[in-house]
């Protein structure tokens, strides 16, 4: 295996809370376009075997197209390996199964997550981000700045979801703070201390000792819809002939990826836009389609910065010979900015077309929620073009610490004029 000094260290996640590498993806792509990266020993949670880092887009779409090569099932999705009394457990949410089991899974879930039904809270994504960004000038500093994440960004992917899943208004910041725990346990500043183990090494937050307060919550909401049906996707849920512990993760893959999915991309969005403004001003002129605009800001912030798969079978992958057991990790940031395959990636081009980056992943683990999230994020660039000031940093933005969630937790923007 490559271990030459020359390539880029893709891992650590303290490299992200400086921002997307792209210097150093563009290296691996041009000379080690699959490259073997250790996993130290980081803080406290433990070294791990390596991994090999798929960087290229075309590369990037195999993997993900291929699951009979590359399994989602034998080691799960994130690059830290779980601890093996765990997997049986992790292998339960149609994110860790490879077909033909996910796709029974995933086809009960689409019955529940229809574009129709999606589409009918379009009315209400539309009103919130309207409240929210009102809100946000409403209360902004003396200086007419208000971070974003705060007052606008996360209170919108939530409270979307959460009118989509059907969960009560009561109970609604439970949902948040059980997806900072579990997609911001690598930032020691985004989420609370881990839980240790007894042998004194932090438990994976992702383990069934950490879900079961979800869990519990999942079964009782159930449960109420059984005997209160509504027109949500819990209630489909409840009603399609799931087995408990199947209910439970979708309850917690919605709950953790259909939030953080748009609490990612949406400041994202807003943060390149920020740092485009001749572009944003052709947009809010309607000289770009909003759906295209979209699909480009998904581009240059994808939501997701990683997703790991581990090979089946022995074989060759750009040049590189991959044993069966191998960690295959690819990098989607890095994919969406392959010169092979988009003409100057690092302009941010509104209206580029065509557009096939991978931000929402590629083959049968496609993201399934989607529709929904193109949906918020149209509606809040519409509202903001419409109401907002040109996007200007108002101070330094602040990002997650984390090698798969491309997180922004801070965006002071300006959102009025200096008071008096």
């Amino acid at each position: 295996m490559d271990h030459a000094v020359d390539v880029p260290d893709v891992f650590d996640p303290r490299i992200y809370a400086a921002g997307v590498p792209h210097e150093r993806y563009r290296l691996l792509r041009d000379l080690h376009p699959v490259a073997w990266q250790p996993e130290p020993e980081i803080g406290a949670w433990p070294a791990g075997p390596g991994f090999w880092a798929v960087t290229r887009h075309a590369d990037v779409v195999r993997v993900l197209r291929d699951h009979r090569t590359y399994s989602s099932w034998l080691g799960a999705t994130q690059i830290r390996d779980p601890d093996p009394a765990d997997l049986p457990f992790l292998r339960r949410t149609m994110l860790n199964q490879d077909p033909p089991d996910h796709g029974r899974l995933r086809r009960l879930v689409a019955r529940a997550f229809t574009p129709a039904r999606v589409d009918a809270f379009a009315g209400r994504v539309r009103e919130r981000a309207r409240t929210l960004l009102a809100a946000a000038r409403d209360h902004a500093d003396d200086d007419g700045a208000a971070d974003i994440v705060r007052t606008v960004t996360d209170e919108y992917a939530l409270l979307n979801l959460t009118d989509l899943l059907g969960v009560p208004a009561a109970d609604r910041a439970l949902l948040l703070d059980w997806t900072v725990r579990v997609i911001g346990y690598q930032d020691p500043d985004d989420a609370p201390a881990p839980r240790l183990g007894p042998d004194g090494r932090p438990l994976n937050p992702r383990s069934p000792a950490l879900l079961g307060e979800m869990f519990a919550y999942a079964r009782e909401l159930a449960a109420h819809k059984r005997r209160h049906p509504g027109d949500d996707v819990m209630t489909a849920l409840a009603t399609a002939g799931l087995d408990p512990a199947e209910l439970e993760m979708f309850f917690f893959l919605l709950t953790v990826a259909g939030n953080d999915t748009v609490r990612s991309a949406a400041p994202g969005g807003l943060l390149a836009l920020a740092h485009a403004p001749d572009a944003y001003r052709r947009l809010a002129a309607g000289r770009y389609p909003v759906a295209g605009a979209v699909e480009e800001l998904l581009r240059v912030h994808p939501p997701v910065l990683s997703f790991r798969r581990t090979a089946a079978a022995g074989h060759e992958l750009a040049g590189r010979r991959v044993r069966a057991g191998d960690k295959v990790v690819v990098f989607h940031a890095s994919a969406n900015h392959d010169e092979r395959v988009f003409t100057d990636p690092d302009r941010l081009d509104l209206g580029r077309t065509p557009n096939p980056h991978v931000s929402f992943g590629d083959g049968p683990h496609v993201c399934l929620g989607a529709h929904f999230a193109r949906l918020q994020l149209r509606t809040l660039y519409e509202e903001w073009c419409a109401a907002m000031p040109v996007p200007e940093l108002a101070g330094p933005p602040r990002r997650l610490v984390s090698n798969f969630i491309n997180g922004i937790t801070r965006l002071p923007l300006r959102v009025s004029g200096p008071a008096g």
